[in-house]
């Protein structure tokens, strides 16, 4: 074995294996067979050519970075390549933290597309809280340069920053005459993975994750400890829309609803290191407890490796929609200067057997999505039962008490639900974001008022809070005003979108909710919305009609040996 940095190759050679190089890994001899050598130097002649001789000046790098993405995109859909600004944002969303001034943030739309910056939360512990920014506060200028036509990438570049470096914030309160400075010292920021962790009614827990990152495991544990504590008696884990991460946090999350020594994952590659299986461990926090698993189409990754291991050995009553299907294993290989390769090493392998990536054509990304999209819309009202007919024999798996499951394309919940559909009346004030408008203006009007009758309990503003007539009137005014109308109410628009006082009391549990929704988030966080949500959470009030089979799977599952 040598190192690569030992050989005396052309420097586009070096290129190419820098990440190998960069993360301390050995390559053996046998990998540069002739014809790979014979091949890296066909890429050495047409990269040499192309800057010498193109009628053009052209940008290395960037011919370089479309190089890499050309060899990856016919790989499969999830091998690809981050430069280093989109590395930068990875790292900041898998280790779950970053350097800033703890904000979350809404751009504003202002005169002739020139948006400005608006705080939506001050996220708690963090350098904004502790100086008194507050929620719906207007940032005007930083570092003495007006903020008017900032864009996403303005404000990464502005107010993140290395911790302890200071920035000059200038805002302007609602009702308040002058701006406020504010001098604040950036910091580290976590970023939570863990969207929402209560209790629901009847003994019912209910832990929401939307990602999983380093942190994922220490943040559902605590919840977790803290719902048994509260006398959770069954378990709901909502992974709708959570599109994976790292695997680690799945079998650790697994393992805490699994016997010791059951198998949770096995994957299988081309090298012997690629190859492996993860079991599970004693002392699991919820080995015997229900568990309910919700999942839906966004669901993918590591999401499936949970969902999955849960399915086959009966452990969990999965609920909702066909999961994503992506049944493959990236390793990251950090190149010299910051970017990065996603790189398919493995494929994943549920403890049946299963592997539920769904089939693609040499990487066609394009293809790829919109199939899943067709095979949703075909789902339609199906059952379990129905999507099990006609499957191939060879597809066909069983779980450790015989129940059949399925390979290829996803997982297909032990109960399917089906898609909540949206009134005209909810799809025309979501399209425009009237809620979200409407609660911005009333926070600006009442937020004070708000905050001094709830004070900082989220949970008693939850309970308590009601969207009395006032409010909704208020709301209602503002719609039509903006070309919803209900009733006879006026409009100054030309093309309104109208509907009867019968199809508003038909949604007027769901408009509350929403309102009601949209307010807790801006006043308390992210993390208020899911209990105000889930009294019209379709899926979640379906899901809640299921236990009897969920228990006794738990039974059965508690009285194996």
């Amino acid at each position: 074995m040598k190192y690569l940095n030992e050989m005396k190759r052309p420097i586009l050679f070096g290129l190419l294996i820098a990440a190998a190089v960069m993360m301390g890994v050995q390559l053996e001899a046998r990998v540069f067979s002739a014809d790979t050598s014979e091949a890296l130097r066909k890429i050495e002649d047409v990269f040499t050519l192309v800057n010498r001789r193109y009628v053009d000046k052209v940008d290395a790098d960037l011919v370089a970075q479309n190089a890499i993405t050309g060899m990856l995109e016919k790989l499969d859909p999830h091998s690809m390549y981050f430069d280093v600004s989109q590395m930068q944002a990875e790292n900041e969303q898998f280790d779950a933290s970053f350097e800033g001034i703890g904000i979350s943030f809404e751009l504003l739309p202002g005169k002739d597309g020139a948006d400005t910056l608006a705080v939506l939360n001050v996220l708690p512990g963090g350098p904004s809280e502790e100086v008194g920014l507050q929620s719906g506060d207007r940032i005007v200028k930083v570092d003495g340069r007006s903020t008017i036509g900032y864009t996403d990438d303005d404000v990464r570049k502005n107010l993140k920053g290395p911790r302890g470096s200071q920035v000059l914030i200038t805002i302007q309160r609602p009702g308040v005459v002058d701006t406020i400075d504010f001098e604040i010292v950036r910091d580290q920021i976590p970023i939570y993975t863990l969207d929402a962790s209560y209790m629901l009614e009847n003994g019912t827990g209910y832990i929401r994750l939307n990602r999983f990152a380093r942190t994922t495991y220490q943040e559902f544990l605590g919840s977790l400890r803290t719902l048994k504590a509260q006398g959770m008696e069954r378990l709901v884990l909502d992974l709708r829309g959570n599109r994976g991460g790292y695997m680690e946090m799945a079998i650790r999350i697994s393992d805490e609803f699994l016997k010791d020594g059951q198998l949770i994952v096995s994957q299988k590659g081309e090298t012997d290191d690629s190859n492996e299986s993860f079991y599970a461990t004693s002392s699991g926090l919820w080995e015997t407890g229900p568990v309910m698993v919700l999942v839906d189409g966004g669901s993918a990754s590591a999401s499936e490796i949970v969902a999955g291991a849960l399915q086959d050995h009966d452990r969990a009553l999965i609920v909702g929609r066909r999961s994503f299907g992506k049944g493959l294993v990236q390793k990251q290989y950090l190149l010299r200067d910051g970017s990065a390769l996603r790189l398919t090493v493995a494929r994943y392998y549920t403890p049946s057997g299963r592997l539920i990536q769904t089939n693609y054509e040499e990487g066609d990304k394009l293809d790829y999505y919109s199939s899943k999209a067709q095979r949703r819309k075909e789902d339609g009202t199906k059952s379990s039962t129905d999507l099990l007919e006609g499957i191939a024999d060879s597809l066909k798996y069983k779980t450790d008490s015989g129940r059949t499951v399925i390979a290829g394309g996803g997982i297909i919940p032990d109960f399917m639900v089906s898609p909540d559909s949206l009134s005209p009346l909810i799809q025309a004030v979501l399209t425009r974001s009237l809620e979200n408008l409407f609660v911005r203006n009333w926070v600006d009007l009442y937020g004070a008022s708000l905050k001094s009758t709830w004070g900082e309990n989220q949970d008693n503003f939850v309970s308590g809070f009601e969207v009395d007539p006032d409010m909704m009137n208020a709301f209602l005014s503002f719609s039509a005003q903006k070309g919803v109308v209900v009733g006879s109410r006026a409009t100054d628009s030309a093309d309104p979108a109208t509907f009867s006082d019968t199809e508003f009391e038909a949604d007027l549990k769901n408009i509350k909710a929403l309102l009601k929704g949209r307010l807790a988030t801006r006043l308390y966080d992210r993390s208020a919305w899911y209990p105000v949500w889930s009294e019209v959470d379709h899926l979640l009030l379906e899901a809640n009609l299921l236990w009897k089979p969920a228990e006794d799977l738990a039974l059965h599952y508690t009285s194996a040996q």
